[in-house]
């Protein structure tokens, strides 16, 4: 069994502390909201004891990585900076890029944007989606869902003021909420009462995540606040415009794209997990993990796992220069 590692490192101007295991062709992690470098324990462990050198951050604005106070430091090309500050502090010359919610447009963009290092992608919950002729979150506003959770989080400190009224119950709310464990799907939307309360106490066991866990994540977030995170949301806008250079930029390499069947997040986003084969060139599959909420990674591992190595010894024989 491979032991962790952690460490900080200097990478794209700010402190990334980084777990990783393992030695031979890197595998870079990227978490989502509100995750950690510890949402992919099971992922590091076999990616590392089959062979690989797996490197999961704490993303921009997470636990002990820097969080800049600025809102407009957390746009999608600071993030995508990090990814590849980090191979480059850490003298990796290329890497297959995974990333999980917030960490899928991560890893999408960045093999958009760098296919010279990223030379795979696997995302998890959140597919590709081609840029539009506007933002996602002006297409909600459009469409009168001012509701929607995404819009709830532009206003800067009212989010904030709602989690840090009970961080332990925020975690465990949200872990809950978008698992596979309730009953009905999550809707995303935001009632009077604020976002803490749109989520819902556990009504049974979250086998998958124990109270260790649980406290990891508390007390990451009652160290750091939510603010960092929040602010990947308040660049959605400003990345739709930052991106257009970038707008038929076609992903090549070998790509696959996992979700879990019973993610709230699922259906919204259908007809984009639908056209991955027209829209990613280098899609070679999609897998909808039975009986998984959106932490799939962490729901599934063993299943999640078990494709994310197929898919890789897939693409290394695809890309066979990737060392």
């Amino acid at each position: 069994m491979s032991e962790f590692r952690q460490y900080q490192v200097v990478a794209n101007g700010i402190h990334q502390h980084v777990m990783e295991a393992g030695s031979g062709p890197a595998v870079l992690l990227c978490h989502g909201f509100p995750e950690l470098a510890h949402s992919w324990r099971h992922q590091i462990r076999a990616l590392a004891d089959t062979g690989y050198r797996a490197i999961a951050p704490d993303m921009r604005g997470y636990g002990r990585t820097d969080a800049p106070p600025q809102p407009d430091r957390y746009t999608i090309f600071h993030l995508v900076g990090d990814m590849v500050g980090l191979l480059d502090a850490l003298e990796v010359r290329q890497a297959d890029i995974v990333g999980h919610d917030w960490g899928a447009p991560v890893a999408w963009t960045a093999a958009q944007m760098r296919p010279d290092v990223f030379t795979s992608v696997t995302g998890m919950c959140v597919p590709f989606a081609p840029r539009g002729p506007a933002s996602s979150l002006e297409a909600t506003r459009r469409a009168g869902r001012h509701a929607f959770y995404q819009l709830y989080f532009q206003q800067p400190g009212v989010a904030e003021r709602d989690f840090n009224a009970d961080i332990g119950a925020t975690v465990r709310r949200m872990m809950w909420t978008l698992s596979a464990g309730p009953e009905a799907p999550w809707s995303g939307m935001i009632g009077t009462g604020g976002a803490l309360d749109a989520l819902s106490e556990p009504t049974g066991p979250m086998h998958w995540l124990g109270t260790e866990d649980l406290a990891v994540y508390a007390a990451a977030f009652a160290a750091s606040g939510f603010t960092g995170a929040l602010n990947w949301y308040r660049n959605i806008d400003r990345n739709w415009e930052l991106t257009a250079p970038f707008q038929h930029c076609a992903i090549r390499q070998p790509a696959w794209f996992i979700t879990g069947e019973r993610d709230p997040i699922y259906p919204l986003v259908k007809p984009l997990v639908d056209a991955l084969p027209r829209t990613v060139p280098g899609h070679l599959g999609t897998t909808i993990v039975p009986g998984a909420g959106h932490w799939v990674q962490q729901e599934a591992a063993h299943a999640v796992n078990r494709v994310l190595l197929d898919f890789l010894r897939q693409a290394h024989v695809l890309q066979p220069s990737l060392q």
